[in-house]
């Protein structure tokens, strides 16, 4: 029986209309990450939403947000996948916002918040460097103190849009003494400042997304710093406890799910793609994953609209989410079979419904190593719920 009450459903009507509506048909069922909307269709449509009211919808309304319980946010969500509406991409808000106004001071509210909102600043992430990914609290990248300002040096690795950003905020490390987490600060940089240099990084989906950034004395205000010195890795985890349950993207799974059952119903010589067995087994056993899936984010939606805050069930969401994501992204190419084969160039002349079928699955293996990777999801569960 459903739970949905009237308010409910005149919230998923709203939405859905609105969506339908708004969204531009040339970006419909579009993802920014594969490179499917150009950088000024994701700001426009970012910016479209942020009118609307509905760009930070996890933000304290306060600061320009909506103070949607998760459940709300949750429907919101999933009506935005089932209208093919894209999910814009912006850092500053999905990330750093929330950083801000928990941890941020008073000027850094004023400054950050009202930008991010509009889109006016393109925020990167500077978290993993060549010698600390997964173990993060091993970076070293330095910021270390002189007068009213840090000079920084070091390089991040896989730094996702650097190209296209103006601001970058980063771990940086501001002491080398006691534990190596106790060390790291979070600081905010210009990414236009004298000594920083980007150099792209084509990854296998034969895009660029991603990027080395390096900086050579790149002196940045004191005042840039986010909370105190030493504070960087409580910022961190804090972050990444966002990053990691936005990356589950459950309504987006099962949009997916749904439409690979559509391409099922395909004509092939002996019957439909479904009428084979092995195909029908997996899309079957995903659908069940999925469902668990979801179920258990119900439950933790609930627990914290009850007030208790995320922990170790946010990797959880994030193992399974990714899992669940490539396995789509797989079968989506095999179904296609030869469908699937045009690359870059040849994408506009094929198949719409196999069109990147190839690069979307080949870009889904990054999926459980960004945000944090499955082995080390693994033991955060670990070390929270087993104590070990």
């Amino acid at each position: 029986m459903s739970t949905e009450t009237s308010e409910d459903l005149s919230f998923q009507q709203e939405v859905r209309a609105w969506f339908e509506a708004h969204t531009p048909n040339e970006i419909r069922g579009n993802a920014f990450m594969f490179g499917s909307m150009t950088p000024e269709q994701n700001i426009a449509w970012f910016r479209k939403l942020s009118e609307r009211g509905w760009a930070a919808i996890h933000w304290p309304k306060e600061y320009g947000g909506t103070d949607w319980s998760q459940s709300r946010k949750h429907q919101f969500e999933m009506i935005r996948a089932e209208t093919r509406a894209p999910l814009a991409y912006n850092m500053g808000v999905h990330l750093l916002g929330p950083v801000i106004y928990t941890f941020g001071t008073p000027e850094q509210k004023r400054t950050h918040l009202p930008r991010i909102l509009n889109f006016d600043d393109w925020w990167c992430q500077g978290y993993s460097e060549p010698g600390a990914g997964s173990d993060l609290a091993s970076l070293s990248t330095r910021a270390d103190r002189s007068g009213d300002e840090y000079i920084v040096n070091g390089s991040k690795i896989w730094t996702t849009y650097a190209h296209l950003a103006n601001k970058i905020f980063c771990l940086v490390r501001t002491s080398s003494e006691g534990k190596k987490q106790e060390g790291i600060s979070f600081l905010l940089i210009d990414m236009d400042d004298p000594g920083i240099e980007v150099r792209p990084i084509r990854s296998i989906d034969g895009k660029h997304h991603l990027n080395q950034v390096f900086f050579d004395d790149v002196h940045v205000p004191a005042e840039n710093l986010v909370g105190e010195e030493g504070q960087g890795w409580t910022i961190a985890k804090y972050l990444l406890t966002h990053e990691r349950t936005n990356i589950a993207r459950i309504p987006m799974s099962q949009v997916e799910l749904e439409r690979l059952k559509t391409l099922g119903k395909r004509a092939i010589a002996d019957g439909t793609l479904l009428d084979q067995e092995n195909l029908s087994l997996r899309l079957a056993e995903i659908e069940i994953e999925l469902n668990a899936l979801d179920f258990t984010n119900t439950q933790m939606l609930a627990a914290v609209d009850g007030g208790k805050a995320p922990g170790a069930e946010s990797s959880m969401l994030k193992i399974r989410g990714t899992q669940i994501q490539q396995g789509l992204a797989e079968l989506r190419l095999e179904m296609g079979g030869y469908l699937s084969y045009p690359w870059q160039e040849m994408v506009a002349d094929s198949d719409q419904d196999f069109r990147e079928a190839a690069t979307g699955y080949n870009f889904s293996r990054a999926s459980t190593i960004y945000g944090g990777s499955t082995e080390v999801q693994y033991n955060v569960m670990a070390k929270a719920i087993l104590g070990l």
